[in-house]
């Protein structure tokens, strides 16, 4: 981080006054000479703009290769405009070393141009050979002490205007003058040096790895049309000078284009993919108005010395107006690109609401959030999937818009109170990839429609819960008409016909009284009727509520059914519930509760032995009833029937019943009722 602040210290202010001296010198001081700004201005000034603001953000190599090159192109630019103005300097006799800024600072832009492209995107090439072919490529930055050692003349730059000039070198080695050729060879014109970073550069793009040749792939199209217009612009006829200078300086503006590019799609420089999409769009801004203001001031710049002051400014007030929707419209595809349509966007969440508002019924909801998601992102797919009872979601979607094909490329849960209601899924944009604002945003929705999800499952649990509870209600009418129809069955086949027949033998033994016939066995026989009548209707008293249970509590009733159970019963229960009393409703409905699950069990599971467990945790009296059976739980149903019951008798005091078990491992009926917390105890 000190290093890359270091050099952003070092490298701004150097470029910027180099470029700042070059304008107002061609623009200004030789007003009427040929200003030549375009190379400064379009081919300089953006790369420079967009390499130091690169410095700012990432401490990548290849942020400072870019960087370093284009502040070293500046500087060159500074030093040809200053001694094309101060040519007598080339007599000073250490005109020599001051040359070797202007080509030193040639050979540093060519290196770090090279190496930028040939190690894109990350800085470092992934092969042996590679590495050692990119070190290098930094021998044009020995340029100008090499030829100051080795030429007997001053070797001055290329674009410098002074290659006419002979000048001398009195510094020269003479031993070492036979090294002059192989130098201006290998460092002077760097042809070698351009054909070895090509060569690292086209063998990554051609036959690297799959990521490094995606990578690669718009990059190595610009180097190429860079180098062709390069060559043209070097040995192409005169006649192409000014369209080949226009492909040159396009070329260089398409550089720092291609870096943002890289940024955006690809994280180059080492950007963090949560910085993308920031980053490339605030350097995409910054090299707009570079570019804007360059494009308005320039023709007034150039035309300086043939228009009025009042003619300049007029000219520059009618590009600014010209250029300021172009630069508009651009800044808003750049937005676009990077964090999607936010118009789009925005209209999606304002209708959100209302499309949720008009799904009043559960299965109607997925097919609008669908399409409202679909809409907004612009998806090719859009599936919803909703949870199931267990929260896992279902494997086939609840709603969709557009016909699905493939793998989603996103989804998103929703999720409400740490509960999963569902997911949706999302399938390939249909112009370009999502941006990471566009995912935000479908997470955004998500939460949303969370909600709407939630209340209307809620709605719809309680209207199954109010179909329960109707239903649960019928039942309970028809078990009452089943049990008083019943009662009046048995008092009229059993007990009413006893006491018929009593009456009836009452008045037979009357009249054998006044006759003088009645025999004592008679009356014997009379006293027994009615002991059985009074054995009956015990009987009968006691299916309704046994006394027992209003006697002893409800361990001891449980207990006493035990010697009537067919199967062997075992009853376990704490020792403070044998003495515990709890509220009638309560212990009638545990009582009756038992009876019914044990009933089941002796009818339906084939066991051969059960045991009723009883305790009390968390104010709730809780019931377990196990047989070692075939499991009641397939032949009962819970809709109907015993089991149907004993949910209708928990239901009413707002307790909970669960049947498990199935097979060979029986059946156990668990059941929780809320007690209160101030049970009397009786000894």
């Amino acid at each position: 981080m000190i290093r890359r602040w270091g050099l952003l210290a070092t490298l701004a202010p150097i470029g910027a006054a180099a470029l700042v001296y070059v304008v107002v010198i061609r623009g200004f001081v030789d007003s009427a000479a040929d200003h030549a700004l375009a190379w400064p201005l379009l081919g300089v000034l953006p790369t420079f703009v967009f390499g130091v603001w690169l410095l700012t953000a990432s401490s990548a190599r290849s942020a400072v290769f870019i960087a370093l090159a284009a502040t070293a192109m500046a500087v060159g630019s500074a030093y040809e405009t200053f001694i094309q103005r101060n040519t007598e300097l080339i007599n000073q006799p250490w005109f020599p070393f001051f040359n070797m800024i202007g080509l030193t600072a040639d050979g540093v832009a060519t290196a770090g141009f090279l190496i930028m492209f040939a190690t894109y995107p990350t800085g470092t090439p992934e092969r042996r050979w590679q590495r050692a072919a990119v070190a290098l490529l930094w021998f044009p930055a020995l340029v100008g002490p090499l030829t100051v050692l080795t030429t007997p003349y001053v070797v001055t730059p290329a674009f410098a205007g002074l290659g006419a000039w002979r000048i001398p070198n009195p510094y020269s080695v003479p031993w070492l003058e036979w090294a002059a050729p192989a130098v201006e060879l290998l460092v002077y014109q760097p042809w070698p040096s351009v054909v070895l970073g090509l060569g690292v550069l086209y063998s990554r793009a051609l036959f690297g790895e799959p990521w490094v040749r995606e990578h690669m792939r718009v990059v190595t199209w610009v180097v190429t049309l860079s180098l062709v217009a390069f060559v043209l612009w070097t040995i192409g006829p005169p006649a192409w000078a000014n369209v080949v200078a226009v492909a040159v300086l396009g070329t260089l503006i398409a550089i720092p284009l291609t870096a943002i590019h890289g940024i955006l799609r690809y994280g180059a420089f080492d950007i963090a993919p949560g910085d993308r999409g920031r980053l490339a769009a605030r350097s995409s801004t910054l090299l707009i108005a570079v570019l804007y203001g360059i494009a308005a001031a320039t023709p007034s710049v150039l035309l300086a010395g043939s228009l009025s002051p009042v003619g300049a400014v007029l000219l520059t007030t009618l590009l600014a107006l010209f250029l300021l929707p172009v630069r508009g419209w651009l800044q808003g595809w750049i937005q676009r690109t990077v964090f999607g349509d936010r118009d789009r966007q925005l209209a999606l969440l304002s209708e959100l609401g209302s499309r949720l508002e008009q799904s009043m019924e559960p299965q109607d909801l997925p097919n609008r959030l669908a399409a409202a998601v679909r809409d907004g992102l612009d998806a090719g797919w859009v599936r919803i999937f909703l949870a199931g009872p267990g929260g896992a979601p279902g494997q086939s979607p609840a709603g969709s818009a557009g016909e699905a094909a493939g793998s989603a490329v996103d989804s998103c849960d929703l999720v409400r109170a740490d509960v999963t209601l569902g997911r949706i899924e999302v399938g390939p944009r249909r112009r370009s990839e999502y941006s990471d604002a566009e995912r935000a945003l479908l997470r955004t929705v998500a939460g949303q429609a969370a909600a709407s999800v939630a209340n209307l499952r809620l709605s719809a649990q309680l209207a199954d819960q109010l179909t329960d509870l109707t239903a649960s209600r019928e039942r309970l009418v028809a078990a009452q008409d089943d049990e008083r129809r019943r009662l009046e069955r048995d008092l009229h086949d059993g007990i009413q016909q006893n006491v018929v027949a009593q009456i009836a033998g009452l008045r037979l033994a009357r009249n054998r009284l006044e006759r003088g016939q009645l025999r004592a066995d008679e009356l014997a026989t009379l006293q027994e009727q009615a002991r059985e009548t009074l054995t009956d209707l015990r009987e009968l008293a006691h299916g309704i509520h046994p006394p027992v249970l209003s006697d002893n509590g409800l361990v001891a009733a449980i207990e006493s059914s035990v010697a009537r159970f067919p199967i062997p019963l075992t009853v376990e229960a704490e020792d403070g519930l044998r003495t515990a009393r709890f509220p009638e409703d309560v212990e009638t409905t545990a009582y009756y509760v038992v009876r019914e699950a044990l009933a089941n069990t002796a009818k339906h599971a084939h066991a051969t032995a059960a045991t009723v467990g009883l305790d009390r945790r968390d104010g709730h009296l809780r019931i377990a009833i196990r047989d070692d059976g075939c499991g009641i739980g397939g032949a009962a149903p819970t809709t109907r029937g015993g089991l149907a019951n004993i949910r209708d008798r928990v239901a009413a005091l707002r307790g909970s019943m669960d049947v498990s078990g199935n097979g060979t491992a029986g059946t156990t009926v668990l059941v929780e009722l809320p007690v209160e917390r101030k049970e009397n105890s009786h000894g």
